[in-house]
């Protein structure tokens, strides 16, 4: 059934103007907190999503030898694609749904790592947040501005929650040069900034005058289908919907700026203290329809003054022939061996590398994605600039040991949601942008878009589905 603007601005309202404590989230002892493993203990570890990209972080975990794995969860445990993950820990417990998971052994688990789709993470989240266990949430931290800022209310409400988010480059060489070249005022007045991911997208090649979505399909024997939709709307199953084809579609994904943002974007949004934005435009959207992502899109975002620093523009593109003009000097667009592989594959496009530019009134800079450093151009004035540039101290752990050494209260995560947050929810206002296809004023103060009523009641969207509101009560 269709749902009117008016019905929806009405159903939304309440639930942008706060949030109320209730139900579990009050339930929780602070003893769930202080169970701290010995000081030469692991962490005892459950996994919730653990095919394709869960089980390539299940990987990235198990190398620190920080953890044991404790359980495993998984919608569809036992399909194919979650069996090379089953056969690693055999002697894991085993979920279909993390609430029975919780039921069952709750005591036995001190930390989460949740590799699920984009819709799914904040039920996970914050269920997990409430029993006082420590988490690792793959990037963005959730697919609606309201998720997101509800996860960070519960970063608040559980101080002793260490939270984390999987931009893992936040851990890498990218963080500690912007982060060094920041504070030794090589990168200062940055005035513009253009990121860009234009490899191809799952998306790419379907038809875009769609008018509803695909026909249903008989569910897999495996797949606990119900359970995958969590707190979404209901919608029949289709392979489509399914493994990575989620990140195609407004209801379930973030297309490829919340894919991709988060890795391009991160260290110049904490470090330039960028905030959240004013306004969102979006400048070009190639096929738009009102059900998965453009083939291409620009989207422009302009941040304000903060404090000495003048005000910035990000533009954003995506789509294979959507690429941004390039400054003088910027020479080879090459791959760079720190971005991972997509499917097994490079994310290499034709012309242009995953990546951002970063123009300020006295440099430029280029740099790629993920533990990408950056690079003055042209040569000729990074060569002028050697003998300026600080010492760039080494990592003292990846982000997947950083997360786990923060469970045991010995470092502090670079990517908790007070600094994640704001991340993801610049790249939830750029999705609305992209989905309503109209430009957005944003009031960074009252934290509400202002131009806009039916934008405004997007911040929160759709109600969750019967028997998920109480996560939505913290």
């Amino acid at each position: 059934m269709a749902t009117t603007r008016r019905a929806f601005i009405q159903n939304t309202a309440l639930a942008t103007t706060g949030v109320a404590l209730s139900g579990m989230f009050t339930k929780v002892s602070a003893s769930s907190y202080n169970r701290i493993m010995g000081a030469n203990g692991k962490v005892n570890l459950a996994h919730i999503g653990i095919g394709n990209r869960g089980a390539e972080i299940i990987g990235d975990f198990a190398k620190t030898n920080l953890a044991n794995v404790v359980a495993l969860c998984d919608v569809d445990m036992g399909a194919k694609h979650t069996q090379g993950t089953m056969a690693k820990f055999p002697n894991a417990t085993r979920f279909q749904d993390f609430r029975k998971m919780y039921d069952k052994m709750a005591k036995d688990i001190d930390a989460v790592t949740i590799a699920v789709p984009d819709f799914a993470h904040f039920p996970i989240t914050v269920h997990s947040m409430a029993l006082g266990k420590h988490v690792y949430v793959e990037k963005p931290m959730a697919r609606t501005f309201h998720e997101v800022e509800l996860m960070m209310k519960a970063a608040k409400k559980y101080p002793n929650v260490a939270t984390q988010m999987g931009n893992q480059g936040h851990s890498e060489a990218n963080y500690f040069q912007f982060k060094a070249w920041v504070e030794a005022g090589i990168i200062k007045d940055v005035t513009a900034i253009t990121a860009h991911m234009n490899s191809p997208r799952r998306w790419h090649g379907w038809d875009t005058n769609i008018k509803k979505f695909p026909a249903a399909e008989p569910v897999p024997e495996t797949l606990d289908w119900d359970t995958w939709l969590s707190a979404q709307m209901y919608h029949d199953f289709n392979k489509d919907f399914h493994y990575g084809q989620w990140r195609c579609w407004y209801d379930f994904g973030m297309g490829a700026l919340g894919d991709w943002g988060a890795h391009i974007l991160d260290t110049a949004h904490q470090f330039l203290d960028l905030g959240l934005p004013e306004e969102v435009t979006p400048l070009k959207l190639e096929g738009h329809n009102d059900y998965f992502y453009p083939m291409s899109s620009t989207i422009e975002f302009k941040f304000p003054k903060r404090k000495k620093m003048p005000p910035v523009v990000i533009t954003w593109y995506d789509g294979i022939n959507n690429q941004p003009k390039l400054p003088e000097g910027f020479g080879a667009s090459e791959l760079d061996s720190s971005i991972p592989t997509v499917n097994g594959q490079k994310a290499q496009a034709v012309k242009l590398n995953p990546g951002k530019e970063i123009y300020s009134k006295t440099l430029t800079f280029k740099g790629g994605s993920h533990a990408s450093t950056l690079s003055i151009i042209p040569a000729e004035k990074a060569k002028e600039m050697e003998h300026k540039l600080p010492e760039v101290p080494k990592s003292p752990s990846n982000h997947f040991a950083n997360f786990l050494l923060a469970c045991q209260g010995k470092e502090k995560t670079r990517s908790p949601f007070e600094i994640a947050g704001p991340l993801s929810q610049v790249f939830c206002l750029g999705v609305m942008a992209q989905r309503l296809n109209q430009p957005i004023k944003f009031d960074r103060a009252t934290k509400r878009i202002t131009n806009n009523a039916f934008a405004d009641a997007f911040l929160t969207g759709a109600p969750p589905r019967k028997g998920w509101e109480d996560y939505y009560k913290i």
